[in-house]
């Protein structure tokens, strides 16, 4: 089974994907996380984010796995590396660059087919799994995110900073050429502004349960 998820940044998609994850026994795959991971690895390597063809070779060649919930790049465990400043920065335009998705795309299908998942990111419901059994699309005001955002890295940018750069996030999501965000129609549109992680969890896991009682 596929749970698709998608949401603009800084929604808490994450987060809930993990826990519902943790309460269902389906693995969690966060798209997102493979995208930061050639971010990192194009820029630690001296490359510009201009230079999409040489960061696809660089992807390419490079292996991604996912260890108990850590991404691990060339083996190495570089999670905690995916939400530095320079990956903030510069994640969004590359992430456009349509080879690129193509490629992450085939990665995330592949290891659908072999189990349960969880699946969250920008165009997981529209164009990576628009036939999985559930899609849900996580959203929150601009300035309730980057709140969260703010206050998961307090000692970095400021809250205007951080502000500003998730309005600039959500333009260049919802206007990319291919993969843009949006809400699928048979989506379970869900506002978390207000709502705690759990009361969110609930209304995922009540989903989840009542698509497997619906195909027994």
């Amino acid at each position: 089974m596929v749970v698709a998820i998608d949401g603009p940044a800084g929604v808490g998609k994450s987060s809930i994907a993990q826990l519902v994850a943790s309460k269902s026994g389906f693995s969690y795959l966060n798209s997102g996380s493979f995208y930061r991971a050639y971010t990192y690895l194009h820029l630690s390597e001296g490359g510009r984010a201009d230079q999409t063809e040489e960061l696809l070779e660089r992807a390419r060649k490079a292996t991604v796995q996912i260890i108990d919930g850590r991404l691990h790049l060339n083996g190495a465990d570089i999670e905690d590396q995916l939400h530095t400043a320079q990956v903030d920065r510069y994640v969004a335009a590359i992430s456009a660059y349509a080879p690129l998705r193509s490629f992450v795309n085939e990665q995330l299908i592949a290891i659908a087919q072999e189990r349960d998942v969880i699946v969250e990111g920008r165009d997981i419901t529209t164009v990576v799994f628009p036939n999985a059994e559930l899609k849900i699309y996580f959203d929150a005001e601009p300035e309730v995110r980057a709140r969260r955002r703010y206050l998961q890295h307090p000692e970095g940018q400021s809250y205007e900073e951080v502000l500003s750069q998730i309005i600039e996030r959500d333009r260049i999501d919802r206007t990319k050429a291919v993969g843009a965000l949006k809400v699928a129609d048979d989506a379970l549109y869900v506002d978390t502004s207000y709502l705690t992680m759990e009361q969110v969890c609930e209304k995922v896991l009540s989903a989840i349960f009542a698509r497997k009682s619906d195909s027994k």
